[in-house]
């Protein structure tokens, strides 16, 4: 037994067994960033990277990979409250203090709780695409993609009330019709807004600047075309309001580092099918 945050009491029934053959680590968090990690838990985590598993952690996990050593020489991020302290006791760990959370390919690091949530999405997402993402997302009644490189927290006023309801039924409407041609002018004149005013307060509902995040959600459309039609390239860019199929796989490429085509490859329901298959 094991009393956690809050004065709650946390019980296992794993064995030795589950841990030696889990294809994924989560370490939640540590008892506190003045605790020392001991030997054994080190040397577990490290015997769990060496046969291969996947290491994530959420918020002060990262204490434990960082004193296991596995951390140097590489990115990584935390809660906003350890970033300072993570970077001087650790100074071979480039820590990225805003980043929500840092994959490293057999290694992701994460923020606060709400950002270990985006990582395991993100995890989610890369193992089995963005219409199962998607599934897990709605379930959480969450968003269903945030970029590890968005900023932890955005020190500016939270809009009103009516301009929150506004806003969403913009965001509703531009997903919609995505094809459109939009710009700043445009979208502030569906919010009902200024442009300036219409930036100001989008980017404190959303926390990504308006255009960003017409370029999110135009990847995230693609993606799911891509895993789910035969539409070209070409076709689905135009659809999804891409000026050209270069700026599409420009965007696709920053996004998820490989091109559309590799993505189909990997997360069509044809593929997916012949994974289930073999």
């Amino acid at each position: 037994m094991i009393r956690v945050a809050g004065g709650l009491v946390a019980t296992t029934d794993g064995t030795q067994k589950d841990f030696d053959n889990a294809e994924i680590v989560v370490i939640p968090g540590w008892r506190g960033k003045d605790m020392p990690v001991p030997d054994r838990l080190c040397e577990l985590v490290s015997s769990a990277h060496r046969r291969g598993a996947r290491l994530l952690s959420i918020c002060s996990g990262v204490y434990v990979l960082a004193a296991a050593g596995l951390l140097d020489g590489r990115q990584a991020t935390t809660h906003w409250r350890y970033v300072r302290d993570l970077q001087e006791r650790f100074p071979d760990v480039e820590v990225l203090p805003n980043n929500l959370y840092v994959d490293n390919g057999d290694i992701v690091t994460s923020a606060g709780s709400s950002a270990g949530i985006d990582a395991c999405l993100h995890i989610v997402r890369c193992d089995y695409g963005t219409r199962i993402a998607n599934s897990v997302a709605r379930r959480l009644v969450m968003h269903t993609f945030r970029q590890g490189g968005q900023a932890q927290f955005i020190e500016q006023p939270l809009p009103t009330s009516g301009s929150n309801h506004r806003l969403s039924e913009f965001m509703d409407s531009v997903r919609q019709s995505l094809g459109t041609d939009y710009d700043i002018a445009s979208m502030a004149r569906i919010a009902g807004m200024s442009s300036r005013t219409f930036q100001r307060k989008f980017l404190a509902f959303t926390g990504v600047p308006a255009m960003q995040w017409l370029t999110q959600e135009r990847i995230a459309k693609s993606c799911i075309l891509l895993e789910t039609t035969d539409l070209t390239v070409e076709q689905i860019g135009y659809s999804v309001g891409f000026q050209s199929p270069e700026v599409m796989r420009y965007h696709f490429r920053k996004t998820y580092a490989i091109s559309p085509g590799e993505y189909r490859k990997r997360f069509s329901s044809t593929a997916q099918a012949n994974l289930q298959a073999s």
